[in-house]
C-alpha cells in the first residue's frame, strides 16, 4: 500500500524500485562499478538485492551516488563525513515526516474538539443567561428598599 492507503500496483515503478544492475548504475552515476561496491560496503548507498544477492539500484540510489560523488569531488568531504551527512539528512526527513503526522493528528483533534464544543453550545437552554465577567470597581452602591406605603396614608 502507498501512503494514501491505496493498494499499489505491483508492476508500478517508483523512485525506490530497484531495477538497475551495477553496470547500468555505474554508467548513470558516472562512477566505476568497483566504486559502487565500495560505497555499498561502507553503507553510503545500500542497493536492493536479488534472490541471488546481485545488486539492484533504484533511481533514488543513482541520485544518491551522484550526490556522494559531488560531495567527495567538488566539496572535498571524506567518505566518513559523507556518510554522516546522509544519516543526518535521513534523520531530518524522518523527523519532517513525523512532524507532518503530528500536525495532521493535531488538526484532527482540534476539529473534533470544535465539533464537541458546538454540540455543547447547541444544547444550552435558551432561558439561561450567559455569565459575564463583572469588572471590579471601587464604587459603593447602597440599596435602599422603597418604603411601603401603609393604607393609612
Amino acid at each position: 500500500m502507498d501512503t494514501s492507503g491505496r493498494r499499489r500496483n505491483p508492476y508500478e515503478l517508483t523512485e525506490e524500485t530497484p531495477v538497475y544492475v551495477i553496470s547500468v548504475a555505474a554508467q548513470l552515476s558516472g562512477l566505476h562499478p568497483q566504486t559502487l561496491r565500495q560505497y555499498d560496503r561502507l553503507g553510503l548507498v545500500s542497493p536492493g538485492r536479488t534472490a541471488g544477492r546481485g545488486r539492484r539500484y533504484s533511481a533514488r540510489d543513482i541520485e544518491l551516488l551522484r550526490q556522494v560523488q559531488q560531495l567527495s569531488q567538488d566539496e572535498g568531504i571524506n567518505l566518513a563525513g559523507i556518510k554522516r551527512i546522509i544519516e543526518l539528512e535521513n534523520q531530518v526527513a524522518a523527523l519532517q515526516s513525523r512532524v507532518a503526522e503530528l500536525e495532521a493528528a493535531l488538526d484532527g483533534a482540534a476539529a473534533a474538539m470544535r465539533q464537541r464544543e458546538a454540540a455543547v453550545h447547541a444544547s444550552y437552554r435558551r432561558d439561561l443567561v450567559p455569565y459575564q465577567e463583572v469588572q471590579q470597581t471601587s464604587a459603593l452602591v447602597v440599596w435602599r428598599p422603597k418604603r411601603q406605603q401603609t393604607p393609612q396614608d
